[in-house]
């Protein structure tokens, strides 16, 4: 399944395109928003290597898999019917320490970079809303500020 980020008469152009050019029948899926920004990424990242320096009871990669199936599997679910499918059909029916290792490298089972920018603050909103609960001090993003 190909995902664009459509932000100009040009792109909008080329998608128009591509879409006469297939046959049918086809599916299709269109969401508002465009896809997350560089700085959540950045955001994201930095959290969980505070929480891992801070809390000690896992890697900054552990807390990434634990926050991808705890948060960023709902949200997604929630708001994707191709994901919550697929998730249902591949993963939901394993053991949870299986789940969650499928969540982390090497394995690393697409969450968060299937999110739109909306669907990100959601899931950075929970992953604060956790760690700090826990007493963790994160960095605040800039528009926070």
């Amino acid at each position: 399944m190909a995902t664009r980020t459509v932000t100009n008469q040009q792109q909008l152009d080329s998608l128009i395109a591509l879409l006469r050019a297939r046959d049918l029948p086809f599916t299709a899926s269109i969401a508002a928003g465009k896809g997350r920004s560089a700085e959540q990424n950045r955001l994201q990242r930095r959290w969980m290597l505070e929480a891992a320096e801070q809390l000690g009871t896992d890697t900054a990669e552990g807390f990434r898999g634990y926050c991808k199936l705890h948060f960023g599997v709902g949200i997604l679910k929630a708001e994707n019917e191709h994901f919550a499918a697929e998730y249902d059909a591949v993963i939901r029916p394993l053991p949870y320490e299986q789940k969650l290792r499928l969540m982390m490298v090497p394995f690393d089972f697409g969450v968060t970079r299937q999110m739109t920018s909306p669907q990100k603050r959601k899931y950075l909103d929970a992953v604060h809303s956790h760690f700090t609960r826990l007493g963790v001090v994160l960095t605040e993003p800039e528009d926070k500020r």
